[in-house]
């Protein structure tokens, strides 16, 4: 049974469902499909139960995941220590705004306790650029935020997070329980400077719906953007859940998709230091929020 297999079978386990599971592996699904079928076919057993709705394990297919876990686990911890013999790791990690408050601690005592000689660089971005330097080559691997262009961007999901249009306290909005982006229709909004990543844009304009180009102030940086709500008046959107200066408070939007915390990295760059990251991350987000999106 190969690992490759294997992993396979972990992740249509964690989604419960093929389509999910083959996007979260960069693959179709119908060879993902035959995989879990002949794995079954080899073992003898039915793993799992499979409905329109999606699949569940079976009590083999449970055993099946823990001891896969357990396993891949052990098989990725070889290889770190395998490709640290070789020479100290250097990793340079992207940043986006807030992407690391909320686990960045964990995350780095995670990393230096199974990269002890790793030499990590971190590289902080503003508003203009999604990707935190990694389009650019900048970085290797990225902490950051939905939507954006992904074109040849690989992107690991770690929580989902409502957003909220950010108002002044004395904003006759600012009594709302949730409001809709037609309710702001007229309001001032911020832009970004040209050339930002338009999909990026669209949504936190909040112009993906209306396609309108906005003509308040331009900003760069979370910072800039809420002082722009307090001084101007203008109104700009963020994840429901983060602190806010006096003065700013934050109506959920009810027609505006989530935004997903995630780790970005370049789809032909996948090489073991990246895949070690993205590993840890998830580990360490999963014991400190719990499961990921679809998990």
């Amino acid at each position: 049974m190969e690992l490759r297999t294997l992993r396979y079978f972990v992740a249509v386990a964690e989604e419960l469902h093929f389509g999910r599971a083959a996007v979260r592996l960069r693959m179709t699904q119908p060879p993902l499909s035959r995989a879990i079928k002949q794995m079954e076919a080899d073992l003898g057993c039915v793993l799992l139960l499979r409905s329109p709705t999606g699949v569940a394990l079976t009590p083999a297919g449970v055993l099946l995941h823990e001891e896969a876990c357990a396993l891949l686990a052990q098989a990725d911890r070889m290889r770190d220590r395998v490709t640290d013999l070789a020479g100290p790791v250097t990793l340079t990690v992207g940043t986006l705004a807030d992407s690391v408050v909320q686990f960045g601690t964990r995350l780095a005592a995670a990393y230096r306790e199974q990269h002890p000689a790793a030499r990590i660089l971190i590289r902080e971005s503003d508003l203009t650029d999604p990707t935190a330097g990694l389009r650019a080559g900048l970085v290797d691997v990225a902490l950051t935020r939905t939507p954006f262009d992904d074109t040849g961007i690989a992107t690991r999901p770690l929580l989902s997070e409502q957003v909220g249009v950010v108002l002044r306290t004395d904003d006759p909005l600012a009594r709302h329980d949730g409001l809709r982006l037609a309710d702001l229709a007229e309001r001032r909004w911020f832009r970004f400077p040209d050339g930002t990543d338009p999909v990026w844009e669209a949504y936190w304009t909040g112009s993906a719906g209306d396609g309108r180009r906005r003509d308040g102030p331009v900003v760069r940086t979370a910072r800039e953007c809420l002082q722009s709500v307090l001084w101007n008046g203008t109104v700009g959107l963020m994840p429901l859940g983060h602190a806010l200066p006096e003065g700013l408070t934050v109506v959920p939007l009810t027609d505006m998709p989530p935004s997903a915390l995630v780790i970005a990295w370049r789809a032909a760059d996948a090489t073991p230091r990246i895949r070690s990251f993205v590993r840890i991350a998830e580990a360490v987000h999963r014991t400190t929020t719990g499961p990921a999106p679809g998990r």
